[in-house]
């Protein structure tokens, strides 16, 4: 986006947002627990407005989300300059997915994302979510944000707003 002298509306930029979280792969997910911080690249998809990834439940972000009930996520897209810096920045929750519907529409997006599962399973045919779940020894967790800020520092140096998804 230029440079121009009216910042986007709130509509905009969770359009940015959206296109943002579309393009990248990785969230890191942030926990503390007795006052000890630690963070987590996973994998994810989007399903407006939450975040589906799949993970260990003995992992240590998990517990710690878990045991809290606060998490905090952030998605940057990669940048070589300080102009190119844009990213959200969130504070929610993570939830084991309990729903069946909602587990397999997850999982049908993560496989639409992320084809290189089908490579990882090509020998034993067809790629279910119980498969994977067996195979790794995973769960799929929702991180449902309650606070939402998007950056962008080409539209203006330190831009940063709260935003809404619909």
């Amino acid at each position: 986006m230029k440079k121009s002298k009216t910042k986007p509306d709130q509509k905009e930029l969770a359009l940015l947002a959206e296109k943002l979280i579309e393009k990248q792969f990785t969230m890191t997910i942030g926990t503390a627990q007795n006052g000890i911080p630690w963070c987590a690249p996973v994998y994810y998809v989007f399903i407006s407005p939450d975040f589906f990834f799949f993970s260990s439940p003995s992992s240590r972000h998990i517990k710690e989300a878990i045991s809290t009930g606060r998490a905090s996520c952030a998605i940057f897209a990669e940048s070589n300059t300080w102009k190119d810096i844009k990213g959200l920045q969130m504070a929610g929750t993570i939830e084991e997915v309990s729903s069946e519907d909602i587990a397999y529409s997850a999982f049908k997006e993560y496989k639409r994302k992320f084809p290189l599962l089908k490579e990882l399973f090509q020998r034993s045919g067809s790629l279910t979510l119980n498969v994977l779940i067996r195979a790794f020894s995973v769960r799929l967790y929702r991180f449902r944000p309650q606070l939402i800020y998007y950056l962008d520092n080409s539209i203006e140096f330190g831009f940063r707003e709260r935003i809404e998804f619909s």
